[in-house]
């Protein structure tokens, strides 16, 4: 099983760039699909980007897509979330994800 930990979070202004890592260990992350998930308070999880597994396809949703970069390091086990251009709306936590688990997320705050 692989475990995940974010870093990166933290408060910046509105327009501002964060990139969010997240550190994997255990199995290998190679294989795997990684998702970057996000909550903000009184709201659903929601998908912000992915990378497929085995082609590598990148998905955005639409409210972060030419915003936001994902990306991963497999001989680092490392992925990341580069956000620029953010906006109060991208206010949450941030959850990186694979088909074994979920990291214990950052929180982003945009202040407006």
């Amino acid at each position: 099983q692989v475990q995940l930990v974010e870093s990166g979070g933290g408060l910046v202004q509105t327009g501002g760039s964060l990139r969010l890592s997240c550190a994997a260990s255990g199995r290998t992350f190679s294989s795997l699909a990684v998702r970057w998930f996000r909550q903000a308070p009184g709201k659903e999880r929601e998908l912000v980007a992915g990378i497929t597994w085995p082609y590598n396809k990148l998905l955005y949703s639409d409210s972060v897509k030419g915003r936001f970069t994902i990306s991963r390091d497999n001989a680092k086990n490392m992925a990341y979330l580069q956000m620029n251009s953010l906006q109060p709306d991208d206010t949450a936590v941030y959850y990186c994800n694979t088909d074994d688990g979920w990291g214990q997320g950052t929180q982003v705050t945009v202040s407006s």
